[in-house]
């Protein structure tokens, strides 16, 4: 089977084209948010969905599953011990059903993002997600894998439980030739490399399931080589497939990739940082980033002219982070460092301004390959 891509190569001229970002900047948060589970961090968090990628409704509302850890003084210290945690969002706010995968499941040491999937018997959820570190390491090391299982969901008294969870499945492993397999990078936060938060789509020509991840480039000669990588399931297994978007030499973290389908074409979206373009070459703002193809294997090219979807606003360049694009164009957030017009001067800096809970939803308006921030 074919498995020619005509993939989004990102450009230091598409960043430099985007200027200030001022067109693409979301509305300020005006102040810290209430976090939604005291004493707990939420950062990423994603809307259990069904296999044409629509947000599943429950009734009391969506089901959530997001990375959380117990407040600690220093915020960047939660990404060593997150695990995922399942809640539901209604009308009447926020409900905790504690944490998704049972004690000692995972092979790592936390758990990171990724996608769960309610399959058609209304049953079986689906959950693919990121392992890292190696589970009783004294120190946390960089290893990422993208990993399967499945689980029973039930309600019981109105509240949520997956349990039966299959044995996981690692999906599929870096191969050196695409995709980098060493990901210790400088072993700082936005410095490590990544084979990490599967997205799966399954493409409507061919019926076939696809994953999305995060990636970087095998053989770059660039600090800087981010990528969103692919896999397609076949017969004998998964295979991995050349990247939809290559940003070697001009970003090093294209996070959370996933696709939504809109009026017949699909629009690919991902996050990153302003910290992690590439020294020396054009910078954009932290924000949300897409592309838009009529089909999966493209030709994708950038909504906006630049790939610019979303940004933080000038005067909150942290404010927000973990861009996730829904069915319906909503886009859900975390509020991070909400009040900083700069980057924390120490931890109890940062710690204050930190708000670990979900930011204020807002949505764009899709016209042709332009996008536009609402609400």
């Amino acid at each position: 089977m074919s498995s020619t891509i005509d993939a989004f190569r990102w450009t230091p001229a598409h960043v430099a084209a985007i200027g200030d970002g001022a067109g693409a900047a979301a509305p300020l948060i005006e102040r810290l948010p209430t976090p939604v589970l005291p004493g707990i961090d939420i950062w990423d968090h994603w809307p259990v969905i069904d296999r044409n990628g629509r947000t599943v409704e429950f009734p009391g509302g969506p089901l959530v599953v997001a990375l959380t850890a117990p407040v600690l003084p220093d915020p960047d210290d939660r990404h060593a011990i997150a695990r995922l945690r399942l809640m539901q969002v209604g009308p009447d706010g926020w409900r905790d059903f504690g944490h998704l995968l049972p004690d000692g499941f995972d092979p790592g040491s936390r758990e990171w993002a990724g996608t769960a999937v309610l399959e058609h018997d209304r049953r079986t959820l689906s959950l693919y997600y990121t392992s890292a570190g190696v589970r009783g390491e004294a120190k946390p090391s960089f290893l990422q894998r993208l990993l399967l299982t499945r689980g029973r969901l039930t309600f019981i008294g109105g509240a949520a439980r997956v349990a039966d969870w299959t044995p996981l499945e690692e999906i599929v492993t870096p191969d050196d030739i695409l995709y980098q397999s060493d990901m210790t990078g400088g072993g700082a936060v936005g410095a490590i490399k990544a084979f990490r938060d599967p997205f799966p789509y399954i493409d409507p020509d061919t019926g076939l399931e696809h994953v999305l991840f995060t990636a970087s480039r095998a053989g770059s000669d660039s600090a800087w080589n981010g990528q969103i990588g692919i896999a397609r399931r076949e017969a004998e297994g998964w295979v991995l497939l050349p990247p939809l978007v290559d940003a070697d030499g001009v970003n090093n973290e294209l996070e959370r990739p996933h696709i939504v389908r809109h009026d017949g074409r699909l629009l690919l979206f991902w996050s990153t940082q302003a910290k992690v373009f590439a020294d020396g070459g054009p910078r954009g703002p932290t924000g949300l980033y897409g592309v838009i193809a009529d089909s999966l294997y493209g030709p994708w090219r950038p909504l906006n002219g630049t790939g610019l979807v979303l940004a933080n606003p000038a005067e909150a360049p942290f404010q927000a982070y973990s861009w996730l694009v829904n069915d319906d164009l909503s886009v859900w957030s975390f509020a991070d460092l909400v009040g900083l017009a700069s980057p924390p001067v120490d931890v109890a800096q940062a710690r204050s301004a930190f708000a670990g809970t979900p930011a204020p939803v807002v949505s764009l308006e899709v016209d042709g390959d332009r996008t536009r921030v609402i609400g």
